[in-house]
């Protein structure tokens, strides 16, 4: 993609602090971090949903941020790192793991409109279309 971020990244046009990188993944500290070490894993291939990737390329991004995240754990002594996979601000598969330094995370405060009625329908009709339970 011609104006896609991550892939200026990855042919190198913009610099990166980059913590890791193959033939098909790049990862990197997330140049506006939220918290301490909060790094970028990133398929090389610019597929903008990460359930449109191929499930070889699906299996070995979470295998790289698995490994990335424990060294993370290790290097910056968190209570864990968290993964966040969204994809709306930079249309490329990414995985932003965010260490956390105390047991809890908050990206978006609960919206109190939705009542406990509301939620179980919600899960009623997606059970509903599940077929590996």
């Amino acid at each position: 993609m011609k104006d896609c971020v991550f892939c200026k990244i990855i042919k190198g046009e913009i610099p990166c602090f980059k913590l890791y990188e193959d033939r098909d993944f790049i990862a990197m500290l997330d140049a506006f971090p939220a918290t301490k070490g909060q790094s970028l894993v990133i398929p090389k291939k610019h597929v903008e949903y990460i359930f449109d990737l191929d499930e070889s390329t699906y299996i070995k991004l979470l295998s790289i941020t698995r490994e990335i995240a424990k060294a993370i754990d290790s290097a910056l002594d968190t209570e864990r790192t968290c993964i966040v996979v969204e994809g709306f601000q930079v249309p490329h598969t990414h995985v932003r793991l965010h260490p956390a330094y105390e047991r809890r995370l908050i990206l978006k405060s609960h919206d109190s409109k939705t009542g406990k009625e509301d939620f179980e329908n919600i899960l009623n009709m997606i059970k509903a279309k599940m077929s590996l339970l």
